[in-house]
């Protein structure tokens, strides 16, 4: 899978954009959702996507 990032990096740069404005904008919509459990699940899921930016990000980088 490591090959695969580095061989590809035009796909591994729109892939990362598009999940970090999803991320971003799940964070701010559960953000505005004050008091409520569902704002906080959707919270949770734009910072695991967040991470999973970061994980494609460091693909690249492991020996």
């Amino acid at each position: 899978m490591k090959t695969f990032w580095k061989t590809h990096p035009a796909l591994r740069i729109v892939l990362m954009i598009v999940l970090f404005v999803l991320s971003v904008a799940l964070v701010v919509a559960g953000w505005k959702m004050t008091g409520q459990l569902a704002g906080l699940g959707i919270m949770l899921v734009g910072v695991a996507l967040l991470l999973a930016v970061l994980a494609i990000y460091n693909a690249t980088y492991q020996d």
